[in-house]
């Protein structure tokens, strides 16, 4: 296990399990699982609508509340002081917990920015009353960094951003390091790539000769070699899979390390193609839906 510290302190596993598109009927199964493997970090958000199975996995585990890093998210419906407030409790009782470890905004929204200044300014009093250990942010570029540390008091600790061989990010990931913000990986082993939609022709970062002729360097699987080049880096990434077979592959990478040039082979494969939404965008009908109570 690899721990990072975040800049307030707090000390979370840089490797976690994210439940992105994990249907609320195999989730509580997928959570088990990745705590019976070893994880102690779960990353899921309010938009995924599958908090409470989340809760579920977390109960079925047995483990204690105390030793599992719990991480969720607000949607931009949810945005403003006191509608984040509720988006908390919203959150809280479908995990069926009392406190969060990371909780951050989903996306910057820049078109409704005022709002989302306001979202973050409730996650600051969050923290301050000890309901949240740590705050963050999701899919923020630098300037929308920069212009929500203008506004706003307490540095994030963690911004979660698509990031794999195929898009690295560099600006971003250089803006967070200014400011001693974690950068976390959202579809870090390059599922994004494969997914179908958003207009161009994929091309899947798993089936790159170049990973697939270091994972065999190492008798790894190009999965594995990806997750390693994060924490190597020191990111935190969050893979998501229900497949306990692969759930327990993207846990064991933490006996075996890449070279630097092997570092560098993979920072060339970058092509500077987002694959997910691009944050800048209004999505009006999708910054829109409503986030059910618990």
């Amino acid at each position: 296990m690899i721990n990072v510290t975040l800049n307030n302190g707090v000390v979370m596993p840089a490797l976690g399990l994210g439940v992105f598109q994990s249907s609320p009927e195999v989730t509580a199964d997928a959570v088990a699982t990745a705590l019976s493997t070893g994880y102690r970090h779960i990353d899921t958000a309010a938009a995924y609508r599958n908090e409470r199975q989340v809760g579920e996995g977390l109960r079925r585990s047995g483990l204690d509340r105390s030793e599992v890093f719990l991480e969720t998210k607000v949607w931009v419906s949810d945005y403003g002081f006191e509608a984040t407030l509720r988006a908390f409790d919203k959150a809280t009782r479908k995990l069926g917990v009392e406190q969060l470890d990371l909780l951050i905004l989903h996306q910057p929204a820049p078109s409704r920015f005022d709002a989302t200044v306001a979202a973050y300014t409730a996650l600051e009093k969050l923290r301050a009353d000890g309901q949240v250990r740590a705050i963050g942010v999701s899919n923020f570029m630098p300037d929308h960094l920069a212009e929500l540390m203008k506004r706003t008091t307490v540095v994030p600790a963690v911004n979660q951003v698509e990031l794999h061989p195929y898009f690295t990010q560099p600006a971003v990931q250089k803006a967070d390091s200014e400011h001693g913000i974690l950068t976390q990986a959202w579809s870090p082993i390059g599922g994004i790539t494969f997914y179908p939609g958003w207009g161009e022709q994929r091309r899947s970062v798993m089936d790159d000769p170049a990973v697939g002729a270091i994972a065999r360097a190492h008798g790894k699987s190009p999965a594995q070699v990806m997750l390693r080049w994060h924490l190597q880096q020191g990111r935190s990434a969050i893979p998501k899979s229900t497949n306990p077979q692969r759930i327990a592959e993207n846990f064991d990478v933490f006996d075996f390390s890449l070279a630097d040039d092997e570092l560098v082979m993979l920072d060339a494969l970058d092509t500077g193609v987002r694959h997910g939404p691009d944050p800048d965008i209004n999505r009006a009908d999708v910054f829109d839906m409503v986030i059910p109570d618990a």
